[in-house]
């Protein structure tokens, strides 16, 4: 699977999330990208990475392996419906799969990795109510039009909205991401937006602070 511009925007705001507590959860990891950029931030971090697709867990396991952070990640290939970790989580992360009113491919791979054809989002959040620790928090990804359904479904699992970030490619495009932050206690919610790019298609000075440490060349 590709390696997305907003996933790679996600999961620098996520890791820049400094951790109180470092046992995490990545639902869907593909190729290993967030967990890898979530050790990279939280040295301390013990991350377990979960996939359904087993060519795409293979190649999670390879990037790992791979890099100076391998001893802090455990891929599972394994139905996140059916995990079961043993012990509450102090952060769960997922880039989890879009676009469920599309079109579907005719790749399976390609539809477990974006459409809810392996894991909807209402069984995304009865995953996190039953594996987020009491202090800990859930970090998604999301196209824009499914932000407000998913705020919806959360309250309804006693998940509130805490951070809100809202991503747009440029300055005249329309918000096309969401990425949000839930806990279990309510609190004021923190709000803002990201743009990609400026009118000279160059990086924002917003975006290469989130990602100057992981991209080569900013």
């Amino acid at each position: 699977m590709k390696v997305t511009t907003d996933a790679c925007l996600f999961g620098a705001l996520v890791a820049a999330t400094k951790l109180k507590k470092q046992h995490c959860l990545d639902i869907g990891t593909g190729t290993g990208l967030l967990s890898l950029m979530l050790a990279q931030k939280n040295h301390g971090a013990k991350i377990d990475a979960l996939e359904i697709e087993e060519a795409a867990a293979a190649q999670a396991q390879e990037n790992i392996s791979a890099s100076p952070w391998a001893d802090h990640i455990t891929v599972f290939h394994k139905d996140a419906l059916a995990f079961a970790a043993g012990n509450a989580y102090d952060c769960i992360i997922s880039n989890p799969p879009f676009f469920e009113d599309d079109l579907l491919s005719p790749d399976k791979a390609k539809n477990n990795a974006r459409h809810n054809s392996s894991l909807s989002l209402t069984q995304l959040l009865q995953i996190v109510d039953t594996q987020l620790s009491a202090e800990g928090f859930f970090a998604v990804l999301l196209p824009y039009q499914r932000v407000q359904y998913f705020i919806d479904e959360a309250i309804r699992k006693g998940l509130y909205l805490s951070r809100q970030i809202l991503v747009k490619q440029t300055f005249k495009h329309k918000f096309f991401r969401g990425i949000l932050f839930f806990k279990r206690v309510e609190k004021k919610l923190m709000s803002s937006e990201i743009i990609i790019k400026d009118p000279e298609h160059n990086y924002t000075p917003e975006f290469t602070a989130a990602l100057k440490d992981y991209y080569l060349f900013l």
